[in-house]
């Protein structure tokens, strides 16, 4: 008999999340409890998502249910970093739906978050799962996790056939997919067959709940939420970025040291990158832009400073599929170390399905706007063409077309 690719649940649980969510937790509940901030949904490919309101709805009440339990909070005790006072905090906490607002607006659906930011931070990962899901099993309501697997083991023959034994030792894949799945069903699917086919290149998943059931690494540091809310916390906004990298450093003390590079562009990042920072963080994540261009930029950089870049890593996470991420590979093999998250390409990818395209963005914090500008033309994002201005003034980034 065949397995429906969808499973009883959406959100299994309060750690069914990216583990950067709570990584930023504990740093907001140790430095901001009681900053406010807003999130936006969006949806890039004008879908429409109006039909689906009532059951995002249902689903949104649905996470008041989840606590955590005994067996996660364990498995987090177990995580070094993770601070007592911030596990009897989660163990405490509750989902609130007083704080989301979900309706529809133009024609549009729209989600709005505004709350202290401790409390609404862990709703954007489950938020943006229950969209996609609710849709596909509208849309896709037949859909097998034989049709999800066998597109899966494809990529993975593909693999095989074209990257050498050598090649393939040093390859190094994650599943980032968490916010864009077809469904928790075919993420777990997902994982089970990584750790099975390549459990020399699997490092491990975004994904919390599923790295303590399959007994992997939960990987994550920071999003553009941690560097965005800073633009309204620190002292001035030339010295926010600084400002954000320097309280990370004081709240994990070297570890998770992978800093994501695109919130103001790269350029604008690498300077205020300097050799302190070079030093203490373990490596970037890129975002946006071209990568291999970018990786020139970070090993340029860290040359730069004096220091060799094959003592680092670059953590790639935009858009990749398995070709993109060997491609990428090949271009900086021996010259710096490269990981990759894969996310919507592994876990939505069925024949006949579009993935979804859709993101859940803080646009303010402490009362004013908050922007990201990454390095892909034209996708700024901020409710405030003012702020966006002062921001590229401030840190001397060019205007570009289609903003």
């Amino acid at each position: 008999m065949s397995e429906s690719a969808f499973s009883e649940r959406i959100v299994q649980n309060l750690i069914d999340t990216d583990f950067y969510k709570l990584t930023m937790m504990q740093a907001v509940l140790h430095n901001y409890p009681n900053v406010d901030v807003e999130w936006e949904f969006r949806c890039r490919n004008g879908e429409d998502l109006r039909p689906y309101l009532g059951e995002i709805r249902h689903q949104i009440e649905c996470l008041c249910n989840l606590s955590l339990g005994a067996e996660q909070l364990g498995f987090l005790e177990r995580i070094s970093f993770m601070k007592p006072d911030f596990l009897r905090f989660l163990g405490l906490f509750r989902f609130n739906t007083s704080y989301v607002e979900a309706s529809i607006e133009d024609d549009e659906l729209r989600i709005r978050l505004h709350g202290p930011w401790l409390h609404v931070i862990l709703f954007e990962v489950p938020l943006l799962a229950i969209v996609s899901e609710v849709r596909n099993r509208h849309s896709h309501p037949h859909t097998l996790l034989s049709q999800a697997r066998d597109q899966l083991y494809a990529k993975f023959d593909w693999l095989k056939a074209n990257a050498s034994t050598e090649e393939l030792s040093e390859f190094k894949v994650a599943d980032f997919g968490t916010r864009r799945r077809f469904s928790y069903a075919v993420q777990e699917t997902v994982v089970d067959a990584l750790k099975q086919e390549f459990p020399g290149q699997f490092v491990g998943t975004s994904n919390v709940h599923l790295a303590q059931q399959k007994n992997v690494k939960p990987l994550g540091t920071m999003a553009h939420e941690w560097i965005m809310a800073h633009q309204q916390l620190g002292p001035r906004l030339i010295d926010s970025q600084i400002a954000a990298l320097d309280c990370w450093v004081r709240e994990y003390r070297g570890l998770l040291g992978i800093a994501l590079t695109d919130c103001i562009t790269t350029d604008a990042f690498l300077n205020d990158f300097d050799l302190y920072f070079a030093k203490l963080f373990d490596g970037l994540r890129h975002d946006s832009g071209d990568p291999v261009m970018w990786a020139e930029k970070c090993i340029a950089h860290y040359q730069k400073l004096g220091i060799d870049p094959m003592s680092k890593t670059l953590v790639f996470s935009d858009g990749l599929t398995l070709p993109k991420a060997l491609g990428i590979f090949r271009a900086l093999r021996g010259r710096i170390n490269v990981s990759f998250g894969i996310g919507t390409n592994l876990t939505a990818d069925i024949p006949g399905v579009k993935p979804m395209n859709m993101v859940l963005k803080m646009t303010a914090c402490a009362g004013q706007p908050v922007a990201k500008v990454s390095d892909e033309p034209g996708k700024a994002q901020c409710k405030d063409p003012n702020f966006v201005a002062y921001l590229r003034h401030v840190f001397k980034v060019p205007d570009t077309p289609g903003e």
